[in-house]
């Protein structure tokens, strides 16, 4: 008897390898979290402890050099992503769509969701302090397991409900955009910080 594995899900998983980068983007990120009124304004308004840009700003390569170069590096790793995939292009590449921070408040939370309209989805990590939370996955065929039983708890990643994925500062993660995900509460003291993108 044999068992294989199909319709697999693909998680990218790569250092930016920038460590002066990713300070500036530290820098950047909380500069904007203390000056877009309109993004601390919309993360009030829809419960989101701590501040986003995902509402209020679509320029932010444009705005600050350290964007800019952040886009230069993922471009390259989106399209690296998209030759796992196996995607067929037609010879041409992805494209940003868009590009937002979050600096999530110690407790902060958000919760699972996809990314609509979009082809690759994934995040940055810039700062994580110790019991800030990362990410966590949901195995696309939940809503149609129905009577399925539960997994073990020692089952391999592959055989997963949920896949909880700590990163490193620094590190990129990549995913199909229809892909569920979430971030789960953490017990962190400090402030989260990551930048989020879609690509199409």
């Amino acid at each position: 008897m044999t068992t294989r594995s199909l319709f697999a899900t693909r998680l990218y998983d790569a250092p930016l390898g920038d460590v002066a980068l990713i300070d500036d983007l530290d820098r950047a990120c909380r500069s904007l979290s203390e000056d877009d009124e309109a993004g601390r304004a919309w993360s009030k308004a829809h419960g989101y402890r701590g501040y986003t840009s995902y509402a209020s700003l679509d320029d932010l390569p444009y705005r600050d050099p350290a964007f800019g170069d952040l886009v230069r590096h993922l471009n390259k790793h989106v399209a690296a992503f998209a030759r796992a995939c196996a995607f067929d292009l037609g010879g041409k590449k992805l494209k940003l769509d868009s590009l937002w921070v979050n600096v999530m408040k110690p407790k902060g939370a958000h919760s699972g969701h996809i990314h609509p309209h979009s082809v690759v989805s994934g995040t940055i990590y810039v700062a994580l302090p110790d019991g800030a939370a990362g990410l966590k996955l949901e195995d696309p065929r939940l809503p149609m397991m129905m009577a399925a039983p539960t997994r073990a708890e020692d089952a391999p990643e592959d055989l997963r409900s949920f896949v909880y994925v700590t990163p490193e500062v620094g590190t990129i993660l990549l995913w199909e955009s229809w892909l569920r995900h979430e971030v789960p509460p953490g017990d962190g003291k400090q402030d989260r910080i990551s930048i989020s993108f879609n690509y199409r």
